[in-house]
């Protein structure tokens, strides 16, 4: 019997364009950055500011972009804005992300 988990013919079109959505949100240098550092626990936005080296709205732009992938997840705490990982295993794109560029040199 098929698995059908790995055959694109029973996927939809729409889950095509939400598995594009999540590459989208990924695709810029600074978001990289900061789900590297998310990998390593919470941070604040601060400390994303700091890493990346934008103000404070860029940043929360960048943020609200993987938040709305559902890459990461938020938690406000008084006046400061905490973010995490909503799903790890995001990493594990970066893993196969570094096989694929090791192998191209």
């Amino acid at each position: 019997m098929k698995n059908l988990e790995l055959n694109p013919i029973s996927k939809s079109s729409e889950h095509y364009e939400v598995r594009a959505k999540v590459m989208k949100a990924m695709a810029h240098p600074s978001r990289l950055m900061m789900i590297d550092a998310l990998s390593h626990g919470e941070k604040c936005v601060c400390e994303l500011t700091d890493l990346v080296g934008y103000d404070i709205s860029t940043v929360s732009k960048h943020l609200r972009i993987l938040k709305q992938a559902g890459i990461v997840d938020d938690d406000k705490r008084g006046k400061q804005v905490f973010y995490r990982l909503k799903v790890p295993c995001i990493l594990n794109f970066f893993h196969c992300v570094e096989s694929v560029i090791a192998n191209g040199k």
